[in-house]
């Protein structure tokens, strides 16, 4: 399952590392695409939703919706 976060407070390459870190460290991830331009975050593999959320919250940024 692939699911994209919309994250709109990522504006640089720190951003996109720091997200990166945590929600990588979850169980059944696949695969983390951070776009700074999208501001989005595309998560594959079987990881629950809020999970996800938990993850970048904790990398500092906020999620404002998942398309």
């Amino acid at each position: 399952m692939t699911r994209t976060y919309l994250v709109p407070g990522i504006s640089c390459g720190h951003c996109k590392t720091a997200i990166e870190a945590e929600v990588t460290k979850l169980d059944g991830v696949a695969d983390v695409e951070v776009s700074v331009d999208n501001k989005t975050v595309i998560v594959a593999g079987d990881v629950a939703e809020t999970a996800v959320r938990a993850a970048i919250d904790e990398a500092g940024y906020e999620v404002v919706g998942v398309v």
